[in-house]
């Protein structure tokens, strides 16, 4: 039996934090990660199936309801080499308490080569929380990383109030590796958890296959307010092979300047990839074999390989002599010693994932640099 106090989703107590922009349509609504302004400069279809993937956006409130149920219509995507990996919805009770519901309905898209080239067509479905306690707390609940979420209603067999977001706000902006399709579900996406552990109010701007330094993310960051930004460089370029070293680095430098416009002092951080073995010394585009891992096929010499771009990234840090902005080199997080946890030689897994958000939680917000 459905639960019988419906909640607004828009204006009533919740917080959809995290998403920059909502989509209406006829039966619910989709969160969206980059404002509405720049939806007619989205010109690549890969970055537009991104932007509504809802990386890190939550439905935040307080109630003393026992019973949450969400309607909703979710269209997830498999990689043609590869399984589905898990999609779930998180909700956090009380800021540890994490339950667990798996979508089993919906849209199946297979994805290959940047494009959906089929789709198996599902249906709506309710997610139910239960057992959430007789008392007033508060709750999260996390979207799928991954998939797209048309949100339709939430119901509640309680009251619910505003909930509190944290007062530091960071904003992380990266590729696949920090959308993290492979994580074991949306609080396991690592920027999720680091968040969660450092007690931040998290805007995820990690577009997979899209980090390309693209003028409107920079636009975004630059008119959002921040406490810390972290910005997660170099390995779609090396991937697709976006930017040469002649444009590479002035539009990092402007990237830079644009971000630097709306933060002059806000503490700033670049890091580098993390370990990609084909890519390390090789140019791109990488592209999937038939066992589905991702191969380098640039030249041997020339061309941005992994090496050049750590490289050029940490030179760039040190020319601009920007007292708040610093490097990290992403091999600290995850190196060549854990190449056996990149499952398709590119990605981790969720192992990795775990690894990885632990030594940059420590690194960055633990013992800063």
């Amino acid at each position: 039996m459905s639960v019988p106090h419906k909640i607004d989703l828009l204006d009533g107590p919740v917080t959809i934090a995290g998403a920059l922009d909502v989509e209406h349509t006829d039966t619910g609504l989709i969160p969206r990660r980059l404002p509405a302004w720049t939806r007619p400069q989205l010109t690549d279809s890969y970055m537009r199936l991104m932007v509504p993937r809802p990386a890190g956006v939550r439905l935040v409130f307080r109630t003393d309801a026992e019973v949450v149920e969400l309607d909703v219509f979710v269209t997830r995507y498999r990689n043609a080499y590869h399984q589905l990996f898990p999609v779930t919805f998180d909700a956090v009770i009380g800021g540890n308490r994490i339950l667990s519901v798996p979508v089993t309905r919906g849209d199946l898209g297979v994805v290959r080569a940047g494009q959906v080239v089929e789709t198996v067509p599902g249906e709506a479905e309710t997610i139910r929380f239960d057992g959430l306690g007789p008392s007033w707390k508060d709750i999260e609940i996390w979207l799928p990383q991954a998939a797209l979420v048309e949100l339709r209603e939430l119901r509640a067999d309680g009251d619910v109030a505003p909930g509190e977001l944290p007062s530091r706000k960071w904003i992380h902006y990266g590729s696949s590796i920090s959308h993290c399709a492979e994580a074991g579900g949306p609080t396991d996406a690592w920027p999720a958890w680091v968040a969660r552990r450092a007690g931040l109010d998290l805007t995820c701007l990690a577009f997979a296959g899209n980090c390309h330094l693209d003028p409107f993310v920079a636009r975004t960051i630059r008119d959002l307010p921040a406490d810390v930004i972290t910005l997660k460089l170099g390995i779609n370029v090396q991937n697709l092979d976006s930017l040469k070293e002649r444009t590479f680095l002035p539009v990092l430098h402007g990237f830079l300047d644009t971000v630097r416009d709306g933060h002059p002092d806000t503490r700033l951080l670049v890091v580098s990839p993390i370990v990609c073995p084909t890519a390390e010394d090789r140019a791109g585009p990488c592209v999937q074999n038939g066992t589905g891992r991702y191969v380098a096929t640039g030249a041997t010499s020339g061309g941005l390989s992994l090496h050049r771009i750590r490289t050029l990234l940490e030179e760039v840090v040190a020319v601009r002599a920007d007292p708040n902005l610093t490097y990290l080199d992403g091999r600290s997080l995850l190196g060549p010693d854990d190449a056996a946890d990149l499952y398709d030689g590119l990605h981790p897994n969720a192992a990795g994932y775990r690894r990885l958000g632990e030594r940059f939680h420590d690194l960055v917000f633990k013992n800063p640099r």
